[in-house]
């Protein structure tokens, strides 16, 4: 599969390198905003020994339409910022290319626009696209329905300049019927990203931890994703629809 990439921070080079170590995917591009390294190859870039063509460009040096018939993709990859979809939304659905959003935070604006991109294509977003985080909430799910009475916490922590609380951490107090409020925020040193649950029972606590040692956990994550999505028709995708067919017994 042809993968095309938005962002090229931390986390969108740790998400390059996992592509053009698979051999199952071919990254073609990453566009970034900035003109800084345009036109460099990511595998020379990155030191990884890689075929794939993946060049970088700037997108205020492009026009997408144009750029995507002249590079054409069959699955876009999200890691820029919340307005990214407005750039190249409406492009890549009227072409059929997947998109596989990673974007920790969307307003009402852009989930909109999201659900009415996917009457077009497959449209998946997930503001944590680890395995890791996502089979924690299923557990978190789980637990809260055995016993609604549970006290529960939640700490989420991060390195020292991410802002505002974790999209994570929301959306794991929005499954548990919390507040954001309800959420405790650590930031310090160089800690890529920590989810933690504390369950309260009268007589005993149960915890669920997970942690991302390093940022190529997202990258794992999103090659998951992509392989469960090719074959769906449009639609808007969840994990939680994603995973549901593995916690079975049978």
């Amino acid at each position: 599969m042809k993968i095309g990439l938005f962002g090229f921070g931390k986390t969108g080079r740790a998400v390059a390198a996992v592509i053009l170590s698979n051999p199952s995917f071919s990254l073609e591009w990453v566009l970034r905003r900035k003109p800084l390294l345009e036109n460099r190859e990511v595998a020379e870039y990155l030191g990884i020994e890689s075929s794939d063509p993946g060049k970088i460009y700037a997108t205020e040096h492009i026009e997408f339409a144009s750029f995507l018939a002249e590079h054409p993709v069959d699955i876009l990859i999200d890691f820029s910022s919340a307005s990214g979809v407005h750039h190249y939304g409406a492009e890549a659905a009227a072409r059929g290319i997947k998109i596989i959003s990673a974007i920790s935070h969307y307003g009402t604006e852009e989930q909109k626009l999201l659900t009415e991109l996917a009457k077009q294509t497959v449209v998946f977003w997930s503001p944590n696209i680890t395995l890791g985080v996502n089979y924690l909430l299923f557990a978190a799910k789980f637990l809260k329905k055995i016993a609604p009475w549970v006290d529960i916490e939640i700490v989420e922590e991060h390195f020292k300049e991410k802002k505002g609380v974790s999209g994570t951490a929301i959306k794991i107090a929005e499954v548990l019927d919390l507040q954001e409020s309800d959420v405790n925020s650590v930031r310090a040193g160089g800690i890529v990203g920590k989810h933690e649950l504390i369950f309260g029972f009268p007589n005993q606590t149960v915890r669920l931890i997970h942690e991302s040692i390093s940022r190529e956990a997202f990258g794992t994550g999103v090659l998951f994703v992509a392989e469960q999505l090719a074959k769906k028709e449009a639609g808007q995708f969840s994990f939680e629809e994603i995973l549901l067919p593995y916690f079975t017994t049978n």
